[in-house]
């Protein structure tokens, strides 16, 4: 009661509408405890898994993408999308996308094929550009032809850019339907607004058009209240959309408070109004909030179990989730390759993908411009159980 009392407090002092994105001058979050009950593992050397490294002498790799058990495609952040055909990594690009600006965390980002690839042979890629001074991302279509891929259409344009808080990552869900991360470009009441694209997860059907059944009507928008989500995934057996993002890096004097979501359609996840298990509606409180540093990347579920990239932390951070009613519980956490807070064996970890070989894909990323660079980085490391 205390809690939503403050924050009615700072609505009716800040003057602000909640719908309407305008938090000028807004009051410092609510912020909750941390929602799990376990605490963190840490696992450097787990022997059950076998880790082997399957590309290395790549670029700041940001999403992998396999489109058949032979050949797979990696973006760099910089505008290449490179092929790896059998293991090998060509020395040639696939595709060199000329617009993309390159600029701090933006660049080219999320890479993902269509639902019925390769009957319908489309890739779809979100990038950072420039239109004038003002910076934008955008997701567009191609069509494979093999040795390269063809523009064919743009599916989202002006989505709100900066050099950091892109967002970035696309995938496809069970659905049938494209959903799209952005992040809020370092203006927190974007999140906010729901005339504005940024802070936000999008769905669109795989030509770009609004699906019927968005809970804004002619709107993109799915979720909102989010500062800067990087990672989704689906849960193998609830079909649940689950979404990782980065917490505070300053803002309103607080760090860390990375968290884990469970999405649903049309919720509010609070940012910048609430941060963590705050109890305030409509408000939809994390899973996860860890209250040290650990920004995650890409993730994906394997084995029923969500392996989560993560960046500064250099962790693979391996979550056991269970359904219970309506809310998971987390049960445990496991930070793997990890022997403290930030240190681990492989350094940044940007994106984790399960391949048709049903082994792990881990892409490091420590040429980023935060990391330290290991001897054949950046890489994408393959992960089997023993």
């Amino acid at each position: 009661m205390i809690k939503i009392l403050i924050l009615l407090l700072f609505l009716i002092f800040s003057g602000c509408n909640t719908g309407s994105g305008n938090l000028a001058g807004f009051g410092d979050p609510v912020v909750g405890d941390p929602p799990q009950t376990v605490e963190d593992n840490f696992i450097p050397d787990p022997g059950e898994y076998n880790v082997e490294v399957w590309v290395e002498g790549l670029r700041v790799p940001w999403s992998l993408v396999f489109l058949s058990a032979e050949k797979a495609l990696v973006t760099e952040r910089a505008g290449n999308i490179r092929i790896i055909e059998d293991g090998n990594l060509r020395g040639e690009p696939y595709k060199v996308i000329d617009e993309v600006e390159h600029i701090g965390e933006g660049g080219l980002m999320g890479i993902t094929k269509h639902p019925g690839f390769p009957e319908h042979p489309y890739l779809y890629v979100m990038y950072t550009y420039r239109d004038g001074g003002t910076l934008y991302n955008k997701v567009e279509r191609y069509r494979d032809i093999g040795s390269t891929m063809e523009f064919d259409r743009v599916i989202v344009d002006e989505i709100p850019g900066h050099r950091v808080h892109d967002g970035g990552r696309i995938k496809f869900g069970p659905d049938g339907l494209l959903y799209i991360t952005t992040g809020d470009i370092w203006q927190a009441e974007i999140a906010q607004d729901e005339n504005s694209l940024g802070g936000k997860i999008l769905r669109v059907t795989p030509d770009g058009d609004i699906p019927p059944d968005n809970p804004f009507d002619g709107s993109p928008v799915y979720s909102l209240g989010h500062r800067n989500p990087q990672g989704l995934a689906w849960h193998p057996e609830t079909g649940s959309l689950f979404s990782s993002e980065h917490g505070p890096s300053g803002e309103f004097g607080l760090r860390d408070k990375d968290i884990i979501n469970v999405i649903e359609k049309g919720g509010n996840y609070g940012w910048p109004l609430v941060l963590g298990d705050a109890n305030v509606d409509p408000y939809i409180d994390p899973i996860i909030m860890w209250e040290r540093a650990t920004p995650p990347g890409g993730m994906t579920f394997w084995n029923n179990r969500l392996y989560v990239a993560t960046l500064r932390s250099e962790a693979l951070v391996r979550i056991d989730v269970e359904p219970a009613g309506d809310i998971y519980e987390v049960t445990n956490i496991d930070r793997l390759f990890a022997s403290d807070w930030f240190s681990g064996t492989y350094g940044r970890l940007r994106d984790a993908v399960v391949g048709p070989d049903d082994a792990l894909y881990v892409l490091t990323s420590n040429h980023d411009g935060r990391g330290r660079p290991r001897e054949g980085d950046d890489r994408i490391l393959r992960i089997n159980a023993n």
